[in-house]
């Protein structure tokens, strides 16, 4: 503690009551001795007159809250002053208390033990901010740690959708993806194990991040593009892989997923193998949207049975659909990231708004441009300030033959 008093007698009389009740005491006879002795020894608490020669202790306690240190020094000004005006000059000038003199032993007792709370309190505040400091560096270390496996994660998810458009004879099959966050629970899809077949599919996993992530990667595995005799899709053959029937498809994939233990998530599908020659469309809808044909005059159809996602239900029946499509007609498939998503004039999109976005796209889009159009309109008209709350996915088969 330091007291400051131009009075060698008055500062015996503090020194005194001070070392009797326990505190270290350093006496300054003036403001600049006591700057001095504040720049080397940093006192906690500051017990200084108001009139001394020279600097006074307003001016001293205005040079001592200017002094940069890492502990919050207590400054407390002995004075004779009573008016108002005087003390909230002195509020002003950084002192935290007044004594009146002649000082009074029990009330400086008091004003000290005061002095001594706050200075407990501070440095308990500064060493849990110093802790909370160190806290949010390392969870800052173990965010960009994360983001970082994020973004490769990310890569590895765009990396099981090799193209986003296929030709297959004279038609083709392009695909949306667009997950909510870094990695995202949706997935999309096409292969062809031989001339005059297509399969292709939009999957949507319960929940959102890594482990819907974690599912669609394990998802794409059995789908592969590349490697047939991992794909649960194809039957191998004599001469080749030929296409398994979709429901058969829906059922061994619930059968997988109850399978592993542990597993909680479960995902909808919608799957179709299409025969070019013919334009035969068959298709299983298990707990997915229903899919929509285009007519080359803009008319809209919903075709599909409906039916129970896959994952939740051993034993579970999945029924087959079966339409025949005419050159110039699409087939969309899409995920409820579409018909979730939350607008600005409130509510939700729905089917029929869909059915709405896709008639305002540009007449003649097609493919990879058809897609990014509709998911332009979409963002044109999503409730502001919310971005995407949901995976969007789609994929859009054009029929015109072989």
């Amino acid at each position: 503690m330091l007291v400051v008093d131009d009075s060698r007698l008055q500062r015996r009389i503090l020194a005194g009551s001070l070392k009797k009740w326990g505190f270290e005491v350093i006496e300054a006879d003036s403001g600049d001795a006591a700057l001095h002795i504040c720049r080397v020894a940093a006192p906690d608490l500051v017990l200084s007159d108001w009139m001394m020669p020279g600097m006074d202790g307003i001016e001293f306690c205005r040079e001592f809250r200017q002094m940069d240190r890492a502990d919050y020094g207590y400054f407390i000004l002995l004075t004779s002053k009573s008016d108002k005006m005087e003390i909230a000059q002195g509020l002003d000038a950084g002192a935290d208390d007044f004594l009146t003199k002649p000082v009074n032993p029990g009330e400086l007792r008091a004003r000290i033990s005061a002095g001594d709370r706050i200075i407990a309190m501070q440095r308990e505040l500064s060493d849990k901010n110093q802790m909370i400091g160190h806290t949010l560096q390392r969870l800052q270390a173990a965010y960009d740690a994360i983001d970082r496996d994020l973004v490769q994660a990310k890569k590895i998810q765009q990396s099981m959708v090799p193209e986003l458009s296929r030709d297959f004879g004279a038609s083709k099959v392009s695909l949306l993806l667009k997950p909510c966050g870094h990695i995202g629970g949706d997935l999309v899809g096409m292969f062809s194990a031989r001339p005059g077949q297509v399969g292709f599919y939009s999957i949507d996993v319960s929940g959102h991040g890594i482990t819907s992530a974690m599912m669609t990667a394990r998802l794409g595995g059995y789908l592969s593009p590349v490697y047939f005799d991992q794909n649960l899709a194809l039957v191998a053959g004599n001469d080749g892989h030929d296409l398994r029937a979709p429901t058969d498809l829906a059922k061994l994939l619930n059968e997988r997923q109850l399978a592993d233990t542990g597993i909680d998530e479960y995902f909808t599908m919608i799957y179709a193998t299409v025969n070019l020659a013919t334009g035969v469309v068959q298709m299983v809808q298990a707990g997915h949207p229903y899919p929509m044909i285009i007519r080359p005059d803009g008319g809209v159809e919903f075709v599909g049975q409906g039916g129970l996602p896959i994952g939740l239900m051993a034993g579970a029946e999945f029924t087959q659909s079966e339409f025949r499509m005419h050159p110039g007609e699409r087939l969309l498939l899409y995920s409820d990231g579409f018909t979730e998503c939350s607008l600005a004039a409130g509510g939700m999109l729905e089917a029929e708004g869909l059915a709405d976005l896709v008639r305002c796209c540009q007449p003649g889009q097609s493919g990879q441009e058809f897609l990014d159009d509709l998911y332009w309109n979409l963002t044109e008209i999503m409730a502001p300030g919310q971005g995407m709350e949901d995976d969007i996915s789609a994929t859009l088969f054009e029929f015109n033959g072989l």
